[in-house]
């Protein structure tokens, strides 16, 4: 690397320590922050000479990078940004830290999936789904679909890794000339009503979907997921064993067996690693305390919280809404998420944003109980199982509180 590369990269790895000594955080921004402020080019020298892929999607980024890392891992060391700091700053902090890799793997903001994409260079591009997020700064997701659409038309050497079960990816996706379809099915339906080129409803039937008046129609997938395992291009099932829930992490752990197959990874190689992950970044995570066995969940947005709401048990479940900056400010999205399935069980609620979520519990006919704190919670519910569900920074705060499990 030229010299102002190698200095910008010893500051950045040498701030990132820093933020973790003096317990900060974990490093993954403010060393990349630094390194970029000194070589606005360092991602790029950094990426140079390996092998990278580039997840992106509304939901679900963080888990499937953490799956495919461990499964790319088979062929050697693999940087990734595992905390989930998914824009320039982090993936430059990731690369850093870790050195000369031959592999990298990095989770993108979907908003800047092209600006990553100009300074990686990517092997691959994993996109899994796009949904409503972040109302008040994020583009609609129709704008989103274009960009990636414009952007990927212009690199038709990068092999793309898509979702086929939704239409607003495959529509992105169409425009490049070397696609590998996968299927992880698609529960959230209120983004893609409607047909991104023509206007026309998509109609579906049967796990099929197609526009009803273009051509537009869902691909036919080279992964397959089928009852408790995955079915890869050559027709072969395979048993997929993870300790993570839902039947969403199945999907995502097809995805990372579909971008590790672009490295020539053979899922029977890969799938031993799947297993062993447990947790990312205090997704998913149990900690015992008091008593009680407390699982984390994340939900950010409508479609992260039905997935939620799968993977709960039914338990005493405490809801957690916060609308910092990384966030968004706007929690007018709670009206679009259907909270009906909390209904046979206590729930509690607590949170910056607590009274927005209670008049839309109320609205939903959920009976709820207010506290002021996470500690109040947990002393409110008699031992066994507390589900905890919250959204960004809330979901911080309370790994906080447990000391930030991983």
């Amino acid at each position: 690397m030229p010299l102002r590369a190698i200095v910008a990269t010893t500051a950045s790895k040498t701030a990132a320590a820093l933020s973790r000594a003096a317990g900060r955080g974990d490093g993954s921004v403010i060393g990349g922050w630094i390194g970029l402020k000194i070589d606005p080019d360092l991602l790029t020298h950094l990426a140079s000479g390996r092998a990278v892929a580039l997840v992106s999607g509304t939901n679900g980024k963080t888990t499937t990078t953490r799956l495919t890392a461990a499964a790319v891992g088979v062929l050697g060391r693999v940087a990734t940004n595992s905390f989930g700091a998914n824009m320039p700053s982090g993936h430059t902090s990731a690369l850093a830290k870790e050195g000369h890799t031959p592999f990298a793997v990095l989770e993108v903001d979907e908003h800047y999936l092209p600006q990553v994409i100009e300074a990686t260079r990517p092997k691959v591009v994993a996109l899994l789904n796009l949904s409503r997020d972040q109302l008040d700064r994020a583009k609609e997701v129709a704008m989103m679909a274009q960009l990636w659409k414009t952007t990927l038309a212009s690199h038709p050497d990068i092999r793309v890794v898509a979702n086929a079960d939704d239409p607003l990816v495959v529509w992105s996706a169409a425009a490049s000339t070397q696609v590998t379809w996968f299927s992880a099915g698609q529960r959230w339906h209120d983004d893609s009503f409607v047909c991104p080129e023509s206007g026309h409803p998509i109609e579906r039937a049967n796990g099929d979907w197609w526009c009803s008046g273009c051509p537009l129609r869902r691909p036919r997938p080279q992964w397959v997921v089928e009852e408790d395992g995955v079915i890869d291009p050559r027709g072969d099932w395979h048993l997929v064993k993870l300790q993570l829930p839902g039947k969403v992490n199945l999907g995502n752990a097809a995805t990372a067996l579909a971008v590790a197959g672009e490295f020539g990874v053979r899922p029977i190689e890969a799938l031993p690693r799947l297993s062993r992950v447990s947790s990312i970044a205090g997704r998913y995570a149990q900690v015992d305390r008091d008593g009680r066995n407390i699982r984390l969940l994340l939900a950010k947005n409508p479609a992260s919280w039905l997935e939620a709401f799968d993977m709960a048990d039914q338990a005493p479940t405490l809801l957690s809404i916060n609308a910092r900056d990384p966030d968004g400010l706007d929690t007018s999205w709670l009206w679009d998420v259907d909270f009906a399935p909390l209904r046979d069980r206590p729930v509690l609620i607590t949170g910056d944003r607590a009274f927005d979520l209670a008049v839309r519990l109320q609205v939903n006919q959920v009976p709820f109980r207010h506290v002021n704190s996470f500690d109040e919670a947990l002393a409110s519910v008699p031992p066994g199982r507390l589900e905890v569900i919250a959204n960004y920074t809330a979901f911080q705060d309370i790994r906080a509180v447990l000391d930030r499990v991983n």
